[in-house]
């Protein structure tokens, strides 16, 4: 990364903004808190998809149905979609640096209430509330991490994207062995828990505001936006967030039933599924890869590939009935084009279709339209399995739902992006 970073001249917050000149940022401290910055994204991954490994067994537990452990594997982002806009205000008028610190400690919290429910109402509230704290980060982070750099947003995303699948590879895998070695499910939420509140803290003193807060008055630039349309609710972004709504669905549908559906109908042992899940997140660590193309090729065709990719993969994962080791591969494409291309370039795309000084808004636009519907994925997955068994139910929300995203794609207009190259 380069010592000295231009950044974007808005997404800046009209309040708690104090600073009288440029603040010089070493590329140590650039690095120490980019790197605290990517550790608290891989806990909060690590705090969501800890939980369905574990699923069949917090089902046998409190006597769950399938509809009620799909929901609760997916629910967490109804708080996360809740979260979005007002966080999207909120770091408008606010110290990012604040909101994410706050959020940290927020879905820490829920994280570590959740195995203190007695029963599905309040298991369904903790699930709830951590996913709004995690909402409020993803949007600080995006704001954040968008604005600073600024040329190289992609890659940046790219690179926090694969410390979430960092957090999506490892979390399955200590869960299910925690639990082995504990003889319970609640050791890895705890454990998890912790971690979250060990980052806020080291990032309180260690995450420069001049990482994430920079002010309008400190950049110069010419660079104008009447091309762009004035509200940040246009045409690309509507377009954006209908195919945002329809990936939340397909992937978290997925995610949250994948485990389920490798014990229950492949007869995987609980190790063997949370091997294949684990797969999810490694394919996901392209996401630096993914990164990287959204800046150098059209990101709508990109976009078109990705889903379609999907589409076929989730075909494959759910009429193959392929054993360990293919069912291992596949996890590794579906986290690739999912998680390392798909999501990425999905929130850099959204930000590049408003004019730089609302981009905190459309970081919250994100969060809320990608998490909003996925909260009900599994529950629309699971109520489909029990009506259509497993591999009919896959092909219709995993394979066949990512094509209304490629019609929703067929509206955006790339040459109206706050980065395109105007002659």
């Amino acid at each position: 990364m380069n010592h000295a970073v231009q950044v974007d001249a808005g997404a800046v917050p009209a309040r708690e903004t104090t600073d009288s000149g440029p603040v010089p940022l070493s590329r140590l401290m650039i690095g120490a808190g980019f790197l605290l910055v990517v550790l608290s994204y891989m806990v909060n991954a690590m705090d969501r998809q800890v939980f369905p490994p574990l699923l069949p067994n917090v089902r046998a537990e409190y006597g769950f149905s399938l509809e009620e452990g799909g929901l609760l594997a997916t629910n967490f982002t109804l708080g996360m979609a809740l979260a979005g806009l007002p966080a999207g205000y909120l770091l408008d008028r606010f110290r990012r640096k604040t909101v994410l610190l706050v959020s940290i400690v927020i879905y820490s919290l829920g994280t570590m209430a959740t195995p203190l429910a007695t029963g599905f109402a309040d298991m369904t509230a903790y699930r709830v509330v951590s996913g709004f704290g995690e909402g409020m980060q993803s949007a600080a982070i995006f704001a954040a991490i968008g604005a600073f750099f600024v040329h190289r947003r992609g890659l940046a995303f790219g690179v926090i994207g694969l410390g979430y699948s960092v957090g999506v590879f490892v979390a399955p895998l200590i869960g299910v062995r925690l639990m082995s070695l504990h003889g319970t499910w609640h050791a890895p939420f705890y454990l998890f828990g912790t971690a979250g509140l060990l980052i806020a803290t080291a990032s309180l003193f260690l995450v420069s505001t001049a990482l994430t807060e920079r002010s309008v008055d400190h950049v110069v630039s010419t660079r104008t936006y009447e091309y762009m349309p004035v509200s940040p609710y246009n045409r690309n972004s509507v377009a954006l967030a209908v195919h945002s709504v329809v990936s939340g669905v397909a992937i978290y549908g997925f995610l949250g039933l994948y485990p389920t559906f490798l014990i229950s109908s492949l007869h995987y042992t609980a190790e063997q599924a949370a091997l294949a899940m684990s797969f999810l997140g490694f394919g996901g660590m392209l996401g630096v890869v993914g990164g990287w193309l959204g800046d150098r090729v059209n990101q709508r065709n990109l976009l078109v590939v990705s889903l379609l990719a999907t589409s076929a993969v989730g075909a494959c994962v759910y009429t193959s009935h392929a054993g360990v080791g293919a069912q291992c591969a596949l996890a590794f494409l579906m986290g690739a084009f999912g998680l390392g291309l798909l999501y990425p370039n999905t929130n850099s795309a959204m930000q590049r279709a408003v004019r730089p000084e609302q981009i905190g808004r459309a970081s919250g636009l994100f969060v809320t339209s990608y998490y909003g519907t996925a909260a009900f994925s599994g529950l629309i997955f699971a109520a489909l399995v029990d009506s259509f068994g497993w591999s009919r139910a896959g092909l219709l929300q995993v394979t066949f739902l990512p094509l209304v995203g490629v019609l929703a794609l067929a509206f955006v207009r790339t040459s109206q992006f706050n980065n395109a190259v105007r002659g």
